[in-house]
């Protein structure tokens, strides 16, 4: 029988975090979400599933070392998308620093490659933390996941139109991750640190090109779909240089994937490829006015 956990999760009301918090509580583990706002609606469904909320700021350590008194775990994320690259940072040094306080294991959401010097911002960013959690020795695991395949829903404009748009050209292969295998492999590690403490784990579910993303929505919704590539310049516009620097190395570079390393270290958890995803979305609302 597992051991029944208490886990300390940042993060818990965005799409990664809160596929933790989901696999935790149906695992039958005890969360805590870390939240600047209590009265959120998001905040709010997480409380009526049985998550203990507590509000704090993530740069603060002390304040997070005493969140985390009887706890056993941290999950932490972090994120660049307020304050930037270097606030990033140092959240994640500051979760780092109290977990090792708090002597719990700290699963830490890194992103794929970013070990690899790839000079995107917010990859570099969370490398640093990376290097941080080295340094100071605190039992840790890194869990980098690759881009998320709910990324596509932030096109569903241009998808309820029939159109499918994306930066990358048709023939570039992406690797990909579905939230809730984050959340799967997550707790894995969570749950057993004695073998998963002092490792890193680059997560993706599928590798597919832009052509088959377009086949595969076009089967799973039985809609024609058109390619669009959407230039550089328009994502520097909409997501800052750090956008566009991600995107120009998807394109020369992209994510490193070893799906049968993955299967092997996680036998239990069911990878989504990226066609099992795609059937399991609501097509009825993400396509409305179409």
């Amino acid at each position: 029988m597992r051991q029944k956990l208490a886990v300390v999760v940042t993060g818990g009301t965005g799409k990664q975090g809160g596929a933790v918090v989901k696999s935790l509580l149906e695992r039958g583990h005890e969360v805590r979400a870390v939240t600047r706002s209590t009265d959120s609606a998001k905040a709010r469904k997480l409380a009526n599933a049985g998550v203990t909320l507590v509000r704090a700021s993530l740069e603060d350590t002390a304040v997070l070392t005493k969140v985390l008194e009887g706890a056993t775990s941290l999950f932490a994320m972090t994120t660049p998308y307020e304050g930037g690259p270097q606030a990033e940072t140092r959240q994640g040094i500051s979760a780092a620093d109290a977990a090792k306080a708090a002597g719990v294991h700290l699963v830490f959401a890194s992103v794929g490659s970013a070990n690899r010097q790839t000079g995107i911002p917010h990859f570099d960013s969370k490398y640093e933390v990376e290097e941080h959690i080295a340094r100071i020795g605190v039992c840790a695991t890194v869990l980098a996941p690759v881009y998320f395949m709910e990324n596509l829903h932030f096109g569903k404009e241009q998808l309820a139109k029939g159109i499918y748009a994306t930066p990358l050209p048709p023939a570039r292969q992406l690797t990909q991750v579905a939230v809730k295998d984050i959340g799967a492999v997550a707790v894995r590690l969570l749950e057993d640190p004695g073998r998963f403490a002092g490792r890193r784990f680059d997560l993706g579910s599928d590798e597919l090109t832009g052509n088959d993303v377009l086949a595969i929505l076009s089967r799973v919704t039985g809609r024609p779909f058109t390619y669009f590539q959407i230039p550089l310049d328009v994502i520097r516009q909409r997501m800052g240089e750090d956008g566009a620097k991600m995107y120009e190395w998807f394109d020369r570079v992209g994510f490193t994937f070893d799906r049968a390393a993955l299967r092997r270290e996680f036998p239990d958890v069911f990878f989504h490829d990226f066609e099992s995803w795609a059937k399991a979305q609501d097509w009825n609302t993400l396509l409305q006015g179409a």
